[in-house]
């Protein structure tokens, strides 16, 4: 039987201070941590934030920046950085650090995807524990919308993970904010994230990080149609991450499901912001739903928002319930001007298929 693959994020907030400045204590800690995993057995993949924060103090910043050109910039400048320090600490131990850095689209392109897969493969097959960051020198999108809770869910997938664990300040989910509801408590497992539980989680955590519950709750969507157990908890708990491998309670817990989305679907339906809906009739649903058929612009019956054609776009049904989510092979104005229209009524060359069944995804209930 071969040994658990386990991703690890841990998030900008648990490794540096309110000025960006890495913490040693605490990154001392999570090398301790991953050594005694590693030891336990496991293979361990680590995503790690925080690049742009560490940056803050070697440029002389206060506060993380909103311009592109900065946020690079600081990347550049704190990547190098947090690495090193990490490798430092784990050197002593004979553990040898790889940095990997990645963008989600490295999970759409199937020779990026095969080619990152494989070098991550190889790095645990000659003992090194990789360091996987976001590319935030190069990628705009990523730095402005994504974060690493959704990259190392995409990564879990990519490796048929056993476990994804997200380590963060606070001690997991809870039925409220605790830091506005001194009642709010703790939710150890949980089976399905719905919306009523992404309500409560809100936006980001802090002003260092891009990330926040919400996006956790978005990448323990992804670990669960990956089927991996996934866990938050936070990077204070003592030997945290062999407690969570071990399955002992360390936070919150999410179930795994039974079958797994393949990664392009998984990128379209969790990791990718949609740009617009696409409004369809009775039958266009049932078609998708139960058929595993492509969305025909003869069930199209409105279109909401501007976007280009290869942009990703929710479906909803003509009481506006979102059931789906895929790529768009027209532009919303092409979209509107073809609304309805069936085979013989389209001009030749142009796609009959509003969105292909290859790019559409049917969404959790």
């Amino acid at each position: 039987m071969s040994a658990p693959v386990v991703v690890v994020k841990v998030g900008t907030s648990s490794v540096t201070d309110p000025t960006g400045a890495l913490v040693d204590a605490a990154l001392a800690k999570l090398a301790g941590d991953l050594v005694a995993a590693r030891a336990s057995g496991s293979r361990i993949v680590l995503v790690m934030s925080g690049a742009i924060a560490a940056g803050l103090p070697a440029l002389g910043l206060e506060r993380r920046p909103t311009d592109i050109g900065t946020l690079q910039a600081l990347a550049a400048v704190g990547q190098p950085r947090l690495v090193t320090r990490l490798g430092d600490l784990l050197a002593p131990e004979g553990v040898v650090a790889g940095q990997v850095l990645l963008t989600p689209y490295d999970f759409v392109q199937r020779s990026q995807y095969l080619h990152a897969r494989e070098t991550l493969e190889r790095l645990l097959d000659l003992g090194v524990l990789p360091v996987v960051n976001e590319n935030d020198t190069v990628a705009d999108d990523e730095i402005r919308y994504g974060d690493n809770d959704r990259l190392a869910a995409l990564v879990a997938h990519m490796l048929g993970a056993d476990l994804l664990l997200m380590l963060t300040d606070t001690a997991g989910v809870f039925t409220a904010d605790p830091r506005l509801d001194g009642d709010a408590s703790l939710i150890e497992e949980i089976v399905e994230v719905d919306q009523a539980l992404e309500a409560v989680a809100g936006g980001a955590g802090s002003d260092r990080g891009s990330g926040g519950m919400a996006s956790k709750l978005a990448a323990a969507k992804i670990a669960a149609w990956s089927g991996a157990r996934a866990v938050i908890a936070a990077a204070s708990v003592p030997g945290v991450v062999v407690e969570a491998i071990a399955g002992r309670s360390v936070g919150t817990a999410f179930a795994p499901r039974p079958q797994r989305l393949p990664s392009r679907k998984l990128w379209i339906a969790f990791a990718r912001a949609s740009e617009g809906r696409i409004v369809v009739d009775a039958g266009a649903r049932r078609a998708l739903v139960a058929d595993g058929r492509s969305l025909l612009l003869a069930g199209v019956r409105g279109v909401e928002g501007v976007f280009d054609a290869d942009a990703v776009v929710e479906i909803v049904d003509e009481a506006g319930e979102v059931f789906a989510k895929g790529i768009t092979r027209h532009g919303a104005a092409g979209l509107t001007a073809l609304l309805g229209r069936r085979r013989n009524e389209i001009p030749e060359g142009t796609p009959s298929e509003a969105v292909h069944r290859d790019d559409l995804v049917v969404l959790p209930g």
